[in-house]
Formats: structure tokens, C-alpha cells, sequence
């Protein structure tokens, strides 16, 4: 086989590239090792920033998201048993949030795919890519016993932290940075309303905990665990009561219960891998970082490094230009760096570590009172989680 752009990987960094090279007429094709059943499966976040939003739009996918997602313009911070809201439209001039599932973002963005005719090969075993560092890269994938080869003019490694696309690259060639948080996210799914119309994200002795919502009738709740905690040593009775502890009174006692359908624990990290191109093989989203949950940037980072490599791509093959595709890995970290600080911050700002000390919880309850009162603070922290301009 023969295209220009070979993608690894078809979550939605990888379905929304190609997407956009497919609207622009450039030939992709995308491999990944799941099946589709798989990959539509897969629970997580579901904030949006207006960059990825008008993306999603631009590749013709945003019309259910439009429909049945939840514009949000603020979310609350709560600490000392009190609620503040911070006001994202008020403080950005205009910009807010769009709550909209990463499950509901990738079907639609396969339904499209696949009604477009796009080629995805699912379930492809021992995916290399190789040849990057020169003139004629190709990937290789066994499927059904038999070895495939697809050679194209340049790689997008979209597969994520675990993928073969990071692991290609010569270790000399790679430097990465990493932080290891000494807790956890147990979080549920259940089929009740949010206890609030915005995401809460609460500081309390006992430990973070963050209520937030998959629709109208559908919420996610989250409490801070232990890494040596097990999902079996958690029933629902025993989660919904954590929840209500770490809670303002007035949110406890408006929390709706409800039998979960999904519960998993989720360790928490921050990891950077520089550069993000190797000769023609260029990383994308989690196969190039990985950042906490707290402040909803994953998802939206990995939309932010497709829009610099389509600008590159786009560039080079309809102005026979390379000085897009030169510029990706630069373009990229400048803005993966200032999302890994905001989600290092914020995790920090709301979670108890175990050896912060009588001191440190001082700092942190007088930087939780700052913010709270100063509208510079609170305009920043407004600016981050709508998302820095692209």
C-alpha cells in the first residue's frame, strides 16, 4: 500500500488528523492495534476547549456535539466547606468549556470516517514504523498471519503513551521528563443527575474529590485514593459516602446515588518526551505527553498538536513548504509545557500529598484564599482551563 500520510493509532488525535488531511485531499491511512469495538469502549474525559471545538467543527464532526453537549462557562473550586465559581466567561471575555465525552468525540469521528470511505485497519499486530530517519518511511503490521507494509512520505504516531511510535526512536535521540504522583483518581460512572450544572473540584482533608458530568442524566464522580487501593476494596455505599464527606454540606445533601456501570483507579502522572519529530515519523498527543487529569488537558493538548502538524502537512503539500513540519516539535512543546505546568499546578493547588506537612498546608489554603479573592489569579487560572490560543 501506498499513501502520504501513515497514521498510528485511531483514537481521536489520530481519527481527527486524519479527518483533516482527508477533507483537504490528503491520502492517509490509519492503523491501530484495538478493534473498533475496543476503542469506542474506552471511558475518559470529556472537557473541551473552543480550539479543539472549532477543530471538531472544521473536520465536519460537530453537529451532535452541538446538540447533546454541555456548554459550560465556569466551574466551582471548593475548600473550607464554601463554594467558589470561577467565571470563565466573565473572566476570559467571552470564552467557555464544551462537556462532550471523548467516547461521543472518537464515534463520531469514526461514523465520519467510515462514511467518507477513509481506510482504518483495526486489530494490526507487531505495528513499526521505520525508514523515518530518511527519505522513504513506511509502517509494517502483521494482521490474519500476514505482513503488510504501507510506505507514504511521513508518520503521525498518534497511539498513545504505551505505542510503538515513541519506542522507535533511538534513546539517544529522545529525552523525557516525568513526575509520578503519590495518589490516585477512583472514579465512577453512574446513570444519575450531576449534583451541579458545572464540574466542582474539591480541596478537603480527606482529599481531592471533583464531581463532573457526561450529560444531563449521566455523571462521573472522582475521589483521591491510595495507589495500593483496589476498585474491589470500594462498594458504591462506601464511594458515595467518601464523596458526600469531601463535599460542602449543600452539595452532600443535593448528591443523587445511584448503582455505578463503571469504576476503575487511574494513577496519576506527568511525562514529556522531547523532540516530538524524528526525520519524517512525528509524535502526537499521549505517545509525546501525558498530564494529570485535573484541569482536562489530555485530550485537548493532543488536538492543539494536530492542528500544528496539519498546518505543517497542509503547507508542505499545497505550498511546497517545510518550514511548517520544521517547526512542529518547537510549536507544540512551547504549548504542552504551559498545560503540563497549569495540570502540575492545579493538582497540586486541590490534593492532600502525604508529606506536605503543617507548613505546606498552610500554603496551599492561603494560595486557595489568594485565588479566590484576586481577579488577576482568578483570570489566570480562567485563561488556562478555557485553553492558551493555538
Amino acid at each position: 500500500m501506498r499513501t502520504k500520510v501513515a497514521i498510528i493509532g485511531s483514537g481521536p488525535s489520530g481519527l481527527l488528523l486524519g479527518q483533516l488531511l482527508s477533507n483537504a485531499g490528503i491520502d492517509n491511512i490509519i492503523v491501530d492495534r484495538s478493534s473498533r469495538e475496543h476503542i469506542l469502549a474506552r471511558v475518559r474525559a470529556g472537557v473541551l476547549e473552543e480550539g479543539m471545538v472549532s477543530l471538531l467543527d472544521k473536520a465536519g464532526v460537530g453537529e451532535r456535539m452541538h446538540r447533546e453537549g454541555l456548554p459550560h462557562e465556569g466551574f466551582s473550586l471548593a475548600f473550607d466547606g464554601r463554594d467558589h465559581r470561577i467565571d470563565l466567561f466573565d473572566l476570559t471575555g467571552g470564552k467557555r468549556v464544551m462537556v462532550y465525552g471523548q467516547t461521543e468525540v472518537t464515534l463520531d469521528l469514526i461514523e465520519r470516517r467510515e462514511r467518507d470511505g477513509g481506510v482504518t485497519v483495526y486489530e494490526a499486530s507487531e505495528v513499526t514504523p521505520a525508514g523515518f530517519d530518511g527519505d522513504h518511511p513506511y509502517v509494517t503490521y502483521q494482521k490474519e498471519g500476514v505482513t503488510h507494509r504501507i510506505d507514504c512520505d511521513y508518520i503521525a504516531g498518534c497511539d498513545g503513551f504505551h505505542g510503538a511510535s515513541r519506542k522507535a526512536v533511538p534513546a539517544d535521540a529522545i529525552k523525557t521528563f516525568e513526575k509520578i504522583y503519590p495518589f490516585g483518581w477512583l472514579g465512577i460512572l453512574a446513570e444519575v443527575p450531576p449534583v451541579n450544572h458545572e464540574l466542582i473540584y474539591a480541596n478537603h482533608p480527606r482529599g481531592f474529590a471533583l464531581c463532573s458530568m457526561r450529560s444531563n442524566t449521566r455523571s462521573r464522580y472522582y475521589v483521591q485514593c491510595s495507589l495500593d487501593d483496589k476498585v474491589e476494596m470500594w462498594s458504591d455505599d462506601r464511594f458515595w459516602d467518601e464523596l458526600r464527606r469531601r463535599l460542602p454540606t449543600h452539595h452532600a445533601q443535593a448528591l443523587v446515588t445511584g448503582p455505578s456501570f463503571e469504576k476503575s483507579i487511574a494513577p496519576l502522572r506527568s511525562f514529556v518526551a522531547e523532540p516530538m519529530r524524528f526525520g519524517r515519523l512525528f509524535l502526537v498527543g499521549d505517545a509525546a505527553h501525558i498530564v494529570p487529569p485535573t484541569g482536562a488537558k489530555g485530550l485537548n493538548l493532543a488536538a492543539s498538536d494536530v492542528f500544528y502538524l496539519l498546518s505543517g502537512l497542509l503547507e508542505h503539500y499545497q505550498d511546497k513548504s517545510k518550514a511548517g513540519l520544521d517547526a512542529y516539535s518547537e510549536r507544540a512543546l512551547r504549548r504542552v509545557w504551559k498545560a503540563v505546568r497549569f495540570s502540575w499546578s492545579m493538582t497540586t493547588l486541590m490534593h492532600r500529598f502525604p508529606d506536605t506537612g503543617d507548613f505546606g498546608q498552610k500554603i496551599q489554603e492561603a494560595e486557595l484564599d489568594y485565588l479566590t479573592q484576586s481577579r488577576a489569579a482568578s483570570t489566570a487560572m480562567a485563561e488556562n482551563y478555557v485553553g492558551l490560543p493555538y
